[in-house]
């Protein structure tokens, strides 16, 4: 795949790729975004504390409500009927936001250290919550402590699900692969293909593998089965001359099964890993993390 090249590093165009602003904006940076699987709406997490909805409208936004956490929000996830939200970060707890109700969070589960991914489980009927204490706990809302505790060897980074699959990224490099089938035991551990540090990870939407981007401008396609790894290749993408950026985002297209990557350069970018193709590059705005609405 080619590099990432050719953008528009002027300013004075705040809005280059003809997008519309979701308003009002949050007044810190973004940490997640996630749309809801059943309707839509559209969740963010921010560094303000804030955890904001709005309805995505042709053309245009309409704010329905939000809520706060006492410290950064790094997280969120939706329940898989489109009426709650969950939401974690540096207070080290998960609020559960039964949004569509109009009903008050509540708090549902806790880590000994900032929560940094999590994951509704529609089919087994749990989140699961990746902190950097170095564990994944499995919660059943209804109960007070975890359902299980599964040590990790270190902090956890990044953490994709799709259902049997599950990859965790940590610090070291380190990804571990699980099958939910059998939550309790690691399915197979490996080193990132990446040589610094993981920032995001995708599963694949067959779950025969999954996507691993780095602060070093660079995304890793892995295959699971040991047969396809001659399929496994890296690719360099967010550069610009010498200056090399953190992929911040992966997401597959829900239908295309295209991925986009999003940069700290601020550029997103549409890909084909099976042609091994970049498909569209974005001109530069202030981007954190991309999402996919269902």
């Amino acid at each position: 795949m080619a590099n990432l090249s050719g953008l528009n590093t002027g300013v004075a165009n705040p809005n280059p790729n003809k997008s519309f602003e979701v308003l009002p904006a949050p007044s810190d940076s973004v940490s997640s975004l996630s749309f809801s699987p059943k309707a839509n709406y559209l969740v963010a997490t921010s560094w303000d504390n804030q955890v904001r909805c709005w309805e995505i409208l042709p053309g245009s936004s309409q704010p329905k409500a939000s809520i706060s956490h006492d410290f950064p929000v790094l997280c969120s996830t939706w329940k898989d009927d489109g009426t709650t939200v969950f939401s974690g970060g540096c207070d080290k707890l998960v609020k559960m936001w039964p949004l569509m109700s109009g009903g008050q969070p509540t708090q549902v589960a806790a880590h000994d250290a900032p929560i940094k991914e999590m994951a509704w489980i529609q089919q087994m009927n749990l989140l699961v919550t990746g902190s950097w204490d170095k564990t994944l706990r499995y919660w059943d809302t209804r109960q007070a402590q975890p359902v299980h505790t599964q040590q990790l060897p270190e902090r956890c980074y990044a953490l994709t699900v799709l259902y049997p699959l599950m990859v965790v990224g940590t610090a070291d490099r380190h990804l571990i692969i699980y099958n939910l089938q059998s939550p309790q035991t690691e399915f197979k551990r490996i080193t990132s293909p990446l040589k610094y540090q993981t920032r995001c990870l995708a599963a694949f939407p067959d779950q025969q593998g999954f996507l691993v981007g780095s602060i070093e401008g660079r995304v890793g396609v892995h295959h699971l089965d040991d047969s396809q790894q001659s399929k496994n290749f890296t690719f360099k993408c967010h550069r610009e001359g010498n200056e090399i950026y953190s992929v911040n985002s992966l997401n597959f297209h829900p239908v295309h099964h295209t991925f986009a990557t999003a940069g700290s350069d601020g550029a997103f970018n549409f890909w084909d890993k099976d042609s091994k193709q970049r498909l569209k590059v974005s001109d530069r705005i202030i981007l954190v993390t991309p999402t996919f609405s269902n």
